[in-house]
């Protein structure tokens, strides 16, 4: 057999484990790996810098199938070139990562061949997609931090981190906004390391692409100062690997080559349409494609012999002995450089530095108090000099999230400046997630920050972020009503319950700057969870930590700040971030009554609700039924904690242009409001 031969030969394995993957399941998308199978081919056996033996090796190309829907890409070639199994501690597990036996079972429960890649659950999957667009903003991230870590950490002669990002995508990618956000960020970054491999079929599910995407997309992305090659026939090896080694030698821009394709290749009735997108292609058409590829028409999940040969002859060698130059070198780099070899590994491991929460400032009580957004702008500063891969930065609006990082040697990440601390999304919140994901991905710990009512736009990648079990950290700021003037487009009501309800997000909003410090000081020792910070425009008083118990309660998600001598209170308040200031005034005017009240501060549900049912209990005695909860947003969610007899003092309704003051008087969020409903529920004059 010839080396073409068997090149084909590899290429149809691929198409053909795709279809008899989504006929056997009755659900899945032939057409695209139909079409790129030889793109993937060349790309994975010709090209990329992995191993198969080792998919975390640090210094690996990286690989985003963006348009996930056509997983089985992957799947087919995580099992053709062997890649091994690795567990949640970096451990190789001495089996495959895909089996054969996934593939038959593809799309079904506990199969490592889901529906969409799925990182943590698959090795090999760089980064969840399926979110059309997601993809390839997160290798935009990807990029970034490899420009960063190179800046760091590579020395003359040590070139550790010097992979490239390849994505593929298609036409949904790039009308989605987000890709259209993160191509524009990287063009002016000058992404060198970053290639999106553009799937041109003409094709979506309602049909051809002329009926909505018409626009010039090479002269987009020049526009963007991205380089744009295009390939006319997704067929041709030679020509996708030619591209691929152009991309290569490019500087200062990244690349987006064009791959004119055709979806359902090899199909006589289904090649180019929507057909051949989102639904199996039948039997009488599964036979039919295989006569086309000179394919046994009743075989199914055939791996002819050879064909897996072919892969550990191309990828495993070559992604074997770059992994071994690898070790060698960082082991030499350990010799000459232990500090920052050090800073590597722990970072890899996704630990933390000794000594990573000293200095951390605590603040005096003062009733004038500081806005939690500053106090968490000196807790960002502290850290990212006590670790050195922290960093991140704001949609346009640092000087407002008081996210800038300003110590000596802090510097800005730009094209000349990849060592930078300070990232500039611009007004971009989508990509900036995204993006940050991409960073975490690639083990540095990233923050990104706006506007709490934008976390809408943030939100789809932060559901990401914590389906992925990613520890990025999100910063929004004018957390409720404290924007008051800007009215109610700027006024968050229904952000907080509706991430509070995002599975395995942290969620937090502190009610004093000490209670800022404990929420970072917490957030920081995540390993596999996002965590999202709620923080104040205006000033919050900062408690007497003398008098009401110490802020380190926040790392138990609520805890006991107030109560009344002389046994069981009466009625227990609840609330978070600024509203706890309105209850604690509260408490101290029943005291002042003989009235005996619990002040109950809760900075997170999430972390609560992981509490021992013991420990709960104790914060929210069962027996004490008369409770009233306080917060500037939606009450929907604190019937959980308030029970049946008690009450919610919230937003019914979205906001107003005001003052705060005023705004405060018109929805009910003023001391004596608070007195006079515990009064009336108590039974009290």
């Amino acid at each position: 057999m010839t080396s073409d031969e068997l090149d084909q030969l590899a290429i149809n394995t691929i198409r053909t484990l795709s279809i008899d993957a989504v006929q056997q399941a009755k659900s899945g998308h032939p057409g695209t790996p139909m079409a790129l199978a030889p793109l993937v081919y060349t790309l994975w056996n010709r090209i990329l810098n992995f191993d198969p033996k080792d998919p975390i090796w640090p210094g690996r190309d990286r690989f985003v199938l963006s348009n996930g829907h056509a997983s089985m890409l992957l799947w087919s070639m995580l099992f053709l070139t062997r890649t091994q199994a690795v567990n949640a501690d970096y451990e190789n597990l001495g089996k495959p990562s895909v089996t054969l036996d996934d593939i038959r079972h593809f799309r079904q429960l506990d199969s490592k061949a889901p529906g969409h890649p799925e990182y943590h659950w698959v090795s090999g999957v760089e980064t969840t997609t399926g979110p059309l667009g997601q993809g390839i903003a997160t290798s935009v991230g990807m990029a970034i931090a490899r420009k960063w870590l190179a800046s760091r950490y590579n020395k003359p002669g040590f070139e550790l981190f010097d992979y490239n990002v390849y994505a593929i995508c298609g036409d949904g990618c790039l009308m989605e906004g987000v890709g259209s956000e993160a191509a524009s960020l990287a063009g002016h970054l000058q992404l060198d390391d970053l290639c999106w491999i553009y799937d041109n079929n003409h094709i979506t599910i309602e049909g051809k692409t002329s009926i909505t995407f018409t626009e010039d997309i090479a002269a987009r992305f020049l526009a963007y100062r991205w380089n744009v090659l295009r390939v006319g026939d997704a067929n041709d090896l030679q020509r996708i690997e030619d591209a691929l080694d152009v991309f290569r030698k490019t500087k200062d821009r990244p690349t987006l080559i064009i791959l004119d394709s055709h979806i359902g290749y090899g199909s006589p009735h289904k090649i180019d349409t929507a057909a051949a997108h989102g639904e199996p292609l039948g039997e009488d058409e599964v036979r039919l494609a295989k006569r086309a590829y000179g394919w046994p028409e009743d075989a199914k999940f055939l791996v002819p012999d050879g064909v897996m040969g072919a892969f550990d002859a191309g990828i495993g060698a070559r992604g074997a002995e770059a992994r071994r130059r690898w070790e060698a070198l960082f082991a030499d780099y350990r010799t000459k450089y232990p500090e920052l070899a050090a800073e590597i590994e722990q970072m890899q491991r996704r630990e933390l530095p000794k000594g990573w929460d000293r200095n951390l400032p605590s603040f005096k009580a003062d009733p004038k108090g500081i806005a939690g957004r500053d106090a968490s702008g000196e807790v960002l500063n502290v850290l990212a000099q006590n670790i050195p891969w922290f960093l991140g930065g704001s949609a346009d609006l640092g000087s407002s999230n008081k996210t800038t990082l300003k110590f000596a040697g802090a510097g800005d990440f730009e094209a000349g400046t990849p060592g930078g601390r300070n990232f500039h999304f611009g007004i971009r919140e989508h990509a900036m997630a995204a993006i940050v994901n991409g960073m975490s991905l690639s083990k540095l710990r990233a923050f990104g920050a706006t506007f709490f009512i934008f976390s809408d736009y943030a939100r789809p990648a932060i559901r990401l972020s914590a389906l992925m079990e990613l520890p990025t950290i999100l910063v929004f700021t004018h957390d409720a009503m404290g924007d008051g003037e800007d009215g109610p487009t700027h006024q968050p009501v229904e952000q907080l319950v509706s991430l509070r309800a995002i599975p395995g997000l942290v969620v937090l909003r502190p009610a004093d700057a000490n209670e800022v410090v404990e929420a970072y000081r917490y957030i920081l020792q995540l390993r596999h969870q996002p965590a999202v910070l709620a923080l104040s425009r205006q000033p919050l008083p900062t408690f007497d930590r003398g008098k009401y118990a110490p802020a380190a309660g926040v790392a138990r998600g609520a805890y006991v700040m107030a109560d009344a001598p002389g046994g069981s209170p009466e009625i227990i308040f609840i609330a978070s971030g600024s509203e706890v200031s309105l209850i604690v005034e509260a408490h101290e005017a029943l005291l002042a009554k003989g009235i005996r009240s619990r002040v109950v501060s809760m900075p997170s549900w999430d972390i609560f609700e992981h509490q021992p049912q013991s420990y709960r209990e104790e914060v929210l005695p069962p027996s004490v039924k008369t409770r009233l909860a306080v917060e500037q947003a939606s009450a929907l969610g604190w019937e959980r904690y308030v029970g049946d007899h008690g009450r919610v003092i919230g937003m019914k309704a979205f906001g107003a242009s005001a003052p705060l003051k005023e705004l405060q008087r018109k929805f009910g969020f003023e001391p004596d409001k608070v007195v006079a409903a515990a009064l009336e529920m108590l039974g009290r004059k």
